[in-house]
């Protein structure tokens, strides 16, 4: 008979919390595809919806896309006239992505329902929980950053990882 554990082991937290992570995205790819963008197109407009207009290679940071994911995201969002390119008032190399209107009303709209879709999704949790959960998984992440490197090798397919100091 299993008992359970009253201090879970690090790998069975990393278990729930991938398992956890898996099933809510799954539920946002769902509530993001529903709003007839992609989720990197949805990332790009999203990003600059709450940041204001970004260059080019700040916007494929914020998103986590590689530049040549961002780029293709962004010529995408100009040809359906939902971002334009501009040149920077500063820096000749550099372009500044904006919303367009019509760009500005669709990612209002798809930001406004993927929001309402993620409070259903989370609504299990009361506020006070919700809070603790974002205090801790932040905590959990800086810790995971900063903390000793691994090194992952591959042997005979099998990841090999080692902690280094």
């Amino acid at each position: 008979m299993a008992t359970r554990r009253t201090n879970p082991a690090g790998i069975h937290l990393w278990l729930v919390l991938m398992k956890a992570y898996q099933a809510i995205q799954r539920r946002a790819l769902r509530s993001i595809g529903d709003t007839s963008l992609c989720f990197s197109d949805f990332a790009v407009l999203e990003a600059l919806l709450h940041k204001g207009p970004l260059p080019v290679n700040t916007v494929g940071a914020l998103v986590t896309l590689t530049s040549g994911s961002s780029t293709a995201a962004i010529d995408r969002l100009e040809k359906r006239g939902l971002v334009r390119r501009a040149p920077d008032a500063t820096d000749r190399r550099t372009r500044i992505v904006h919303l367009t209107d019509r760009g500005k009303i669709l990612i209002e709209a798809a930001f406004r329902k993927h929001a309402a879709d993620m409070e259903t999704v989370t609504a299990t949790l009361s506020a006070t929980e919700k809070k603790t959960l974002l205090d801790l998984l932040k905590k959990l992440g800086k810790s995971a950053v900063s903390g000793p490197a691994i090194n992952v090798s591959i042997t005979k397919g099998k990841p090999n990882a080692q902690k280094t100091h």
